[in-house]
């Protein structure tokens, strides 16, 4: 069976990973996660860890921040793909709260109690070790629960969690309303998770982007090639299999969905008609923002007066994109301040100019997702 630490040190042999010791200890530190995960189940298993006929000690998880493009989702990546366990879950920190919040309602239903830790018995139920991408807490129905829903989680159910995220533990939910709610999550975090700082020289992310760009004009087949180049780039996925390239239904909300056409470890393709074109509002462009780093989006055409639901359409979802630091790369047939030269909402057009030209700069690229 292969191993996080050799996988990782057949990366840094091969060239395509540099030299990081902070990395190093973390793929070490994963490697050992992966050997105790993989022990066959003490007697009781699974039975016996819920119904509490013997109390198991679960394996400790781990908590790998930093800057962007330093390596903790490609960590993330081999450990899941290493780990031979079948109870093992990957999933967008964001996506899986909303899920909870799913759960919370159909719990409060019932009427019998505090909801959260019927919740938290259902996940650990279901799953031994819960890997989450991108750990960021920025609103406040989250961090009342959950103290209460990792703790029930990690100290009752077992569950081992292993996250990435930008910030620091003792950083998240930073100047949150009521964060003295939140304290307790933090504390149980430093307690049973092992924290790890990626924040190594090189931003792979941003080397990956390095002569590609990310505003390309104008709509053609060397737009195409280009953003195509940097979406194999951002994901290293074979070019040679790009008819295979997976979609995504997205969850946006109120029993609706959207599909996404190409989604892949953090990257969305979209085309401006999917996203413009058609009837969007604030919620679907904030779950796209939300679960992915950089999205992705082609064919954006220069906007006439009778274009201006679209254009409408364009300045809120790139509100959604800026506010949360995504990662923009286009391919249009303008330059951003000549998208939309006249109609209604011209003047509102312009703050969107203003952000597009950012969102090239280096300063912006070098952002976290999700940072403030």
């Amino acid at each position: 069976m292969t191993t996080v630490a050799q996988r990782y040190a057949e990366l840094v042999e091969a060239g395509e990973l540099q030299p990081d010791p902070e990395q190093a200890a973390a793929a070490l530190r994963l490697d050992r996660l992966q050997e105790e995960l993989e022990r066959p189940e003490p007697a009781g298993g699974l039975l016996g860890r819920l119904f509490g006929a013997r109390k198991v000690e679960r394996p400790r998880g781990v908590y790998m921040w930093g800057g962007v493009g330093r390596g903790k989702s490609m960590l993330m990546d081999l450990f899941h793909e290493c780990l031979d366990v079948r109870a093992k879950r990957r999933v967008h920190f964001h996506e899986f709260m909303l899920e909870v919040h799913a759960r919370l309602r159909e719990e409060r239903k019932k009427g019998l109690g505090d909801p959260v830790l019927p919740v938290a018995a259902q996940i650990a139920a279901e799953t031994r070790v819960l890997a989450f991408d991108e750990m960021v807490v920025n609103n406040s129905a989250d961090a009342m629960i959950m103290s209460r829903l990792f703790t029930a989680l990690i100290v009752e159910g077992g569950v081992t969690v292993v996250t990435t995220s930008n910030r620091a533990p003792c950083e998240l939910y930073k100047d949150g309303l009521n964060r003295e709610h939140f304290l307790p999550f933090i504390a149980l975090i430093e307690h049973r998770l092992d924290v790890f700082p990626l924040n190594g020289p090189t931003d792979y992310r941003l080397e990956r982007l390095r002569g590609v760009g990310t505003w390309h004009v104008p709509n053609g087949p060397v737009a195409t090639e280009a953003v195509r180049e940097a979406f194999f780039r951002m994901t290293d996925y074979p070019p040679e299999d790009s008819a295979h390239v997976p979609s995504y239904e997205l969850d946006v909300g109120n029993g609706r969905s959207m599909h996404v056409p190409k989604s892949l470890k953090g990257v969305a393709v979209f085309s401006f008609k999917r996203l413009c074109a058609e009837a969007r509002g604030a919620s679907d462009y904030l779950a796209i923002a939300r679960n992915y780093h950089t999205v992705i989006v082609v064919g954006i055409p220069r906007l006439s007066r009778e274009q201006r639901n679209e254009a409408a359409r364009f300045v809120t979802l790139i509100d959604a994109l800026y506010e949360n630091k995504v990662k923009l790369i286009a391919t249009a047939d303008a330059e951003p301040t000549d998208l939309y030269e006249a109609g209604d909402g011209r003047f509102e057009f312009e703050r969107t100019e203003s952000r597009l030209m950012e969102m090239q700069s280096a300063a912006y690229l070098a952002l976290g997702h999700g940072e403030e």
